[in-house]
């Protein structure tokens, strides 16, 4: 490895490094946010056997004008941005696996330490979102 001529890269593109750093950076940053928040995360095809085995309940925590695109069926709607002030909503729930998702996975998997704190053990993440899950061809409601 001829560590002049990395740093001279360094040196002629300082913008692209400091973007893959902050990028690198935001990685790490996610992950560890992940794995603290205490939720395991489940493709659609565990999601739909959590669902079928242990009445699991899915919990949407996209923006209204996803959620009326298309959702989960018997999904609960609750915006990531109001969970904090709605979680009560789920308390008669707390006994059952809650399968949260968004769009993609990444802003669901956030919502980890608020159920936690509220008393939620079973949480877990829909890896890929609704976007996994309609790859796998299951059904979407717009009702």
């Amino acid at each position: 490895m001829d560590f002049a001529r990395i740093a001279e890269f360094t040196g002629n593109h300082p913008i692209l490094i400091l973007a893959f750093i902050g990028t690198l950076g935001a990685f790490f940053a996610s992950e560890i946010m992940r794995r603290l928040g205490g939720m395991k995360s489940v493709d659609p095809t565990q999601a739909t056997r959590l669902s079928n085995r242990e009445n699991a309940v899915f919990l949407d925590t996209r923006e209204e004008k996803e959620y009326r695109e298309g959702h989960i069926p018997e999904a609960i709607h609750i915006p990531l941005k109001q969970l904090p002030e709605r979680v009560a909503e789920l308390n008669k729930y707390k006994e059952l696996p809650i399968i949260a998702y968004c769009r993609s996975g990444n802003r669901s998997s956030s919502i980890g330490n608020i159920l936690k704190k509220n008393g939620f053990e079973n949480v877990y993440n829909l890896s890929g979102g609704i976007a996994a899950w309609q790859n796998a061809s299951l059904p979407v409601s717009k009702k």
